[in-house]
């Protein structure tokens, strides 16, 4: 792709996700959904094969009903209100057409089969801008509704994205539909808050977001797509393997890394609002997330591909690709547990 289509391409997504963000009026939500949905769809297919048209193909169809839902969400709300503000109160019908039609576009179970056959059928790049940027303007408008939605039917779409997320993980050994299972789990994390303590879940999805940016980072310098690629990590780039074993970890949310932070609020959360087996719940749940998370590791980090004594030698010839972006990442990925006091004053 050439650099000014690129260019202006990436403006249309990033001024769309603003324009969601910043608007009140639900026309304008609804057109910068639009713009976003249309944009990103060349990305998706930025290396052309019939994998990523089939991918693209299914983003679209599954994204163009989630705004055909949300718009009529919106029609029906304006007949029964008389409202076009985002902030107003909505009415129970059209709220829980809004919150299907979010939760289609967010992933969430059970809309969430689109997901991992899509984050599979595109480039890492493109899976990196899916799973992350993509996920921000469907959560501020969730986190801007949040007192209108059904708490029902939130919590239960809640339980059911982390089991799913859970369950499904396990059996995979594509790296991609590895993280696409892992964004339903730890959406399904969010969206547990949002009835509670919408700000814990802004919290969240910053967290999540510099995990997961990181952890694409890693998989896109070492071009590693399966479990087996992640194996003969260790002759190519040494450093990176103890790095991706830490950053595993912390998207798995095991403390004391900076994945365990917005966990541990969540149940605190929870318990406070006298949802002690929910709570429980979900953090059993969180376990089928760390057990893949931790095979990942192992593969990675803790086994040893059999290999000629020459191939031992292999990172000190490789190309190293640019890791601007990736040191403060992977801090701030693992290191932010201490400033937990801090965070839980602000959010």
């Amino acid at each position: 792709m050439k650099p000014p289509i690129l260019t202006i391409i990436m403006f249309t997504i990033v001024s769309g996700t603003i324009m969601v963000l910043m608007s009140s009026h639900w026309l304008t939500v609804w057109i910068g959904f639009e713009m976003n949905m249309l944009a990103v769809i060349p990305i998706l297919m930025k290396k052309f094969s019939p994998r990523a048209v089939e991918a693209s193909t299914k983003y679209f169809l599954t994204q163009a009903t989630a705004s055909m839902l949300l718009m009529l969400g919106i029609i029906v709300n304006l007949l029964l209100t008389g409202q076009w503000t985002v902030l107003n109160t909505l009415s129970p019908i059209a709220s829980n057409m809004m919150t299907t039609a979010l939760a289609m576009k967010l992933g969430l179970s059970p809309f969430h089969f689109w997901m991992p056959e899509v984050t599979q059928g595109i480039p890492l790049t493109s899976g990196m801008i899916l799973l992350t940027w993509q996920k921000i303007a469907p959560l501020s408008i969730l986190y801007q509704i949040s007192p209108s939605m059904n708490p029902h039917l939130l919590m239960a779409m809640a339980i059911m994205s982390i089991l799913v997320g859970g369950w499904g993980g396990l059996n995979q050994t594509q790296l991609r539909k590895i993280l696409a299972y892992s964004s339903i789990a730890h959406m399904g994390w969010m969206v547990a808050m949002t009835t509670y303590n919408p700000t814990i879940t802004l919290l969240n999805l910053l967290i999540y977001i510099m995990m997961t940016l990181g952890t694409f980072m890693l998989f896109t310098l070492s071009s590693s797509t399966t479990t087996l690629s992640l194996s003969l990590m260790w002759n190519k780039l040494p450093l990176i393997t103890s790095l991706t074993l830490i950053i595993m970890l912390s998207l798995g949310g095991l403390p004391p890394l900076s994945g365990f932070i917005p966990k541990w609020m969540i149940i605190h959360e929870l318990t406070k609002n006298n949802m002690t087996i929910l709570a429980m719940l979900m953090a059993i749940t969180a376990l089928l997330n760390l057990y893949f998370y931790m095979r990942l590791t192992y593969a990675t980090a803790l086994t040893l591909f059999p290999s000629m004594n020459t191939m031992k030698m292999k990172w000190q010839f490789e190309y190293t690709k640019n890791t601007t972006l990736l040191s403060p990442l992977i801090v701030t990925s693992t290191m932010l547990l201490p400033l937990t006091p801090m965070m839980s004053t602000l959010f």
